[in-house]
């Protein structure tokens, strides 16, 4: 009895002892940051805001402060490069996870499915030590001929802001640092480097900013890159009017402002402008790959030069060390340490899932698809086996793997016999910055015999399949040029065309990221929209042809008839007219473009609707192997100064497949003071409903739903007066609507 009290007695000691502690203070990161950069000379804070390589910039070792290393994305982390240079580093464990390209994530309408994106790619950018990934990209889709739409999310900035969020969230849950591009106002490849472009305000917030301000203030991202183009005649990469006014000042934003890859051009605005980390400069005539440039930086000698003459103080300097500081504590300092995963299983899992459900059926007249009851399927086109995870620009990958159309249908086939036939022959090669596919796509027969091959191939065929579309060749889904027509490529309007008088029974595939004409529409019963798709493209498009995945995809930008139909008609639109300023490169002299943005907020579907131009395919269409009933929708209550509303509506699964529908909420003010659009997307909810089962979707609205942007005085305003709500399965079909009052 004596021991066990005695026992008792220690015990209790320990835990007054064990509770009487002091607790070890929390991890306070704003707290570090001043402490360290008390204690740094100004050559090591001027050292963290220039490169030191083509993707890294310089820590401070002597405290303990470690190299920020970027990557390109945002579908996947890019093979090493050499130090110097752009060409490979010749690692053998940097054959990456490609994703869907973004149009594919944005074409899903699942958030949930850009928070898996993120979380998955983060975790492959944290186990290659990579600090920030260089995506996602949010510029609008303002014409279907920029080269770089496919890395985007579309043409509503509701949409590509409700996508944006949870995917930052999902990269930076793995301390790598999301960087949102190209901000902004970057809607070309031509002439990216010397266009100017002139928007109202109007235009600029309710169109061209949100995406980007949701990334901010909702996503919380860390950081964000400036664009290559110039607004209000500065360069955007130091442009005090979208840095320091809006990003910095209106939206609070307290990460880093990183240069693209030479879109510095002066070091006084670098430094007063809001840029804060600089890489990729052409200095003092230097080339590209000139070892040992980075000292020749905007931000570099030229910036300490003026500080020890006081031409310059250090508050601007203070401010981008404190922020790239902060960013390097949110990252590779994290005390919350992240390891990652590369190549997994769950990765592949991940995007093959992201790829099927972006995948849009454009059309299935009498039920065509899913491919059924075959013996024989013949596959044609080029895209059918070429790979595409290689070219495009920054984006362009070394993919550890990358299944083709062709094999993902033959192995979602077994027992048919599926054949394949070229068709077409676009583009052979297979190879960007050192990355090659290894595909021999030569072809010795010429345009014509292909054609009789392919044909004589499809007289008995149970199905017939073309894959065509786009590529990431130069001028089409490609960095660097637009494309220049928006018709097909490489005579493949042809090909489809002796296909169908053929073989009544064929599909037509459309790999790209971008709008193209269909002239021979009325002639094909099954059209899909594909993605580049990334490592699993071809197991989600047989999922899909199949009918293992039953296609949810809605379009997230629209389909013109023809390019003239859009709101971009004049050079002074796109790509521009030259000025009287020039651009002075180590290169060239070239005129600047001056750009106007004259269709204002006519964008995408806002313009055909306001036109009553009908288009192809419209923004937000995406057919199912089901059908689905709207019933009538509701509102809960009129909005009052601080309230909202709350929209539901009803939706039955009325056939007899498992499916998910896309259902959308669209605001229209009729009696605005100022013109606004006939409607405007302000919601959606992608909801599962099995064959018969019905469910109630509920969409709240805001004020902010139903504000439009007053630039006299700079603010968002929501008038009192009726307001209608429409909801639809596309912004052109509309299944109900339901009207409500905004008070005072």
């Amino acid at each position: 009895m004596k021991y066990l009290k005695f026992l008792v007695t220690v015990l209790t000691a320990t835990l007054i002892l064990s509770c009487g502690e002091k607790p070890k203070p929390a991890f306070n990161p704003e707290e570090r940051v001043e402490d360290i950069l008390s204690q740094m000379t100004v050559e090591e804070k001027v050292a963290l805001t220039h490169a030191q390589s083509k993707f890294s910039s310089a820590g401070v070792p002597r405290l303990g402060i470690p190299e920020v290393w970027c990557t390109d994305g945002p579908h996947g982390i890019r093979a090493e490069v050499l130090w110097d240079e752009w060409d490979q580093a010749g690692w053998t464990s940097d054959s990456c996870t490609a994703f869907p390209a973004l149009t594919a994530l944005a074409a899903s309408w699942d958030p949930s499915l850009a928070e898996l994106y993120g979380i998955s790619i983060g975790e492959e950018a944290r186990y290659r030590k990579k600090d920030v990934l260089l995506g996602p990209g949010v510029n609008i889709y303002r014409t279907p001929l920029n080269g770089r739409n496919f890395e985007y999310m579309g043409e509503d900035p509701y949409l590509a802001s409700a996508m944006v969020v949870p995917y930052v969230k999902g990269v930076q849950s793995n301390n790598v640092a999301a960087c949102v591009k190209h901000y902004a106002l970057n809607n070309q490849e031509t002439a990216r480097f010397f266009t100017d472009v002139s928007v109202d305000d109007r235009t600029l917030y309710e169109i061209y900013l949100p995406a980007f301000k949701a990334a901010v203030q909702e996503g919380g991202a860390w950081a964000i890159m400036g664009s290559y183009n110039l607004y209000k005649g500065q360069w955007n990469c130091h442009n005090q009017y979208l840095l320091n006014d809006i990003l910095k000042g209106e939206w609070g934003f307290d990460g880093v402002v990183i240069s693209d890859w030479g879109g510095v051009h002066d070091t006084d605005q670098a430094i007063t402008n809001g840029l804060d980390m600089e890489f990729g400069s052409w200095t003092n005539g230097l080339t590209m790959g000139k070892t040992n440039a980075y000292d020749s930086y905007f931000l570099a000698q030229p910036y300490l030069e003026r500080i020890r003459s006081g031409k310059v103080g250090t508050t601007e300097l203070d401010d981008k060390a404190r922020r790239i500081l902060r960013l390097i504590f949110r990252t590779s300092l994290n005390p919350e340490h992240k390891t990652g995963k590369f190549t997994s299983p769950e990765h592949y899992a991940a995007a093959r899932k992201i790829g099927a459900e972006g995948i849009v059926l454009l059309k299935n007249e009498g039920g065509l698809l899913p491919i059924k009851d075959a013996r024989k399927v013949l596959v044609v086109g080029e895209n059918a086996v070429k790979m595409m995870t290689v070219g495009g620009g920054s984006s362009s990958l070394k993919a550890q793997h990358e299944i083709s159309p062709l094999d993902g249908i033959r192995e979602a086939l077994p027992g048919v016999e599926v054949v394949y036939e070229r068709g077409y022959v676009g583009d052979a090669s297979g190879a960007y910055n050192g990355v090659t596919t290894g595909q021999d796509l030569s072809e010795k027969r010429s345009a014509g015999q292909l054609i009789a091959d392919a044909v004589k191939a499809a007289q008995d065929a149970d199905y017939v399949i073309f894959i065509g579309g786009l590529n990431k060749s130069d001028f089409q889904d490609a960095e660097g040029n637009d494309r220049k027509e928006y018709g097909l490529p490489y005579d493949q309007d042809a090909v489809i065309e002796a296909l169908a008088a053929a073989n009544p029974k064929l599909v037509v595939v459309n790999i790209s990221g971008n709008a193209v004409a269909m002239p021979w529409v009325d002639k094909v019963p099954a059209i899909v929209q594909d993605w580049y798709l990334g490592s699993e493209a071809g197991h989600s498009l047989a999922d899909v042809l199949t009918g293992v995945v039953n296609p949810s995809g809605k379009l997230p930008f629209t389909f013109p008839v023809a390019l003239e139909d859009g709101p971009v008609k004049t050079l002074a639109q796109y790509p521009g007219i030259p000025g009287d300023r020039k651009w002075e490169s180590p290169f060239s002299s070239v005129p600047i473009l001056e750009e106007e943005y004259t269709e204002g907020i006519y964008v995408g579907y806002r313009w055909y609707d306001a036109k009553q131009v009908k288009p192809l395919f419209p923004f937000g269409h995406g057919l199912s192997y089901t059908t689905f009933e709207y019933g009538e929708p509701s509102v809960s209550k009129a909005v009052t100064a601080d309230g909202k509303v709350t929209v539901r509506v009803p939706v039955t699964n009325t056939g007899a497949v498992a499916g998910a529908e896309v259902v959308q909420v669209y605001v229209s003010d009729p009696e605005a003071s100022v013109d606004r659009p006939v409607k405007e997307l302000k919601g959606f909810c992608k909801v599962w409903l099995e064959p018969g089962e019905t469910k109630t979707v509920s969409v709240n609205l805001t004020r902010e739903s139903l504000s439009f942007f007053d630039a006299a005085s700079h603010s968002w305003k929501a008038e009192p007066g009726h307001f209608d709500v429409l909801v639809g399965s596309s912004s052109a079909d509309i299944r109900g609507s339901v009207g409500f009052e905004l008070k005072e």
